[in-house]
């Protein structure tokens, strides 16, 4: 892993920690400032299931330059720190996410809360347990549930953990032969290729049993500020039609379309960002 200077513009302070979210479970959390202070709302950064910080580089790299960035690496990633049994289901996800916003204090509509895919989602669930609200959400393809084939839960609910070296490969075949448009982003697969390989089997079973149940639409109605989603039409994975189909169900909320994942991923993601925040 590269130095975290690597993943911010020059002159941010960078502190890295890990968050008591439950007696049990600890989460990593790693802060940008820029040097100079910023005017902007502090921005609550949510990556996506098991995603590593690497993916995200160019993306910090242009937002360290003029917000402060809590970027949390949710409890199903190989970096949290975990005793015994643990849920791993949106809920708790979300739950964490309130703990990190109550462990800085964060002022009500002082923050942005921005998340993608898996964290995009749990901010969404969030929301009802918020004290004090976001300023905003910006949502990089949010799930609206997670996929999973019948015969895939059967093989997951059986397999032991310590297989996972055997079981991975179909993993990333049903990937790139059924869910990934290889053709127009392969950089995508090559992403979830290296997500996987640093994943902890521990944590992904109970997290991909606890994930498979849910689903977003119940959860909607309690979104009431104002939202961006980015999504990408070529990125199936995400399915673009249920994006519109949140946008539509929310009540504040305006959608960009960056064509591909890597677009969802590049600095053009910050330069909406910034209209988003000086649009109020």
């Amino acid at each position: 892993m590269e130095e975290l200077s690597a993943f911010a513009c020059e002159n941010t302070i960078i502190k890295e920690s890990f968050l008591q979210v439950q007696p049990e479970v600890q989460v990593r959390v790693i802060q940008f400032h820029p040097m100079h202070g910023t005017p902007n709302p502090a921005v609550v950064f949510v990556a996506g299931w098991v995603t590593q910080i690497v993916a995200w580089k160019e993306v910090l790299q242009e937002m360290t330059k003029d917000f402060s960035v809590i970027y949390l690496e949710t409890r199903e990633k190989i970096s949290s720190r975990i005793q015994g049994r643990v849920k791993f289901d949106v809920e708790t996800i979300g739950k964490d996410i309130v703990a990190v916003v109550d462990h800085f204090n964060l002022k009500d509509r002082t923050y942005l809360l921005f998340g993608s895919s898996l964290g995009a989602t749990a901010i969404v669930d969030a929301v009802r347990w918020l004290k004090r609200k976001p300023l905003g959400l910006v949502l990089i393809g949010p799930n609206a549930h997670f996929r999973v084939p019948r015969l895939g839960l059967w093989i997951i609910r059986a397999f032991y953990p310590g297989w996972y070296g055997l079981i991975k490969p179909v993993v990333k075949w049903y990937l790139r032969t059924f869910r990934l448009d290889v053709k127009h982003d392969h950089a995508q697969y090559e992403k979830y290729c290296q997500a996987l390989d640093a994943a902890d089997p521990w944590k992904l079973k109970p997290a991909v049993l606890a994930l498979s149940t849910y689903e977003i639409w119940p959860y909607l109605k309690n979104v009431q500020c104002p939202t961006l989603i980015i999504g990408a039409e070529k990125d199936k994975l995400h399915e673009p039609e249920n994006l519109r189909k949140i946008v539509q169900n929310l009540p504040n909320c305006r959608y960009i379309d960056l064509e591909t994942n890597r677009g969802t991923h590049s600095r053009r993601v910050v330069e909406h960002l910034r209209e988003f925040v000086s649009e109020g």
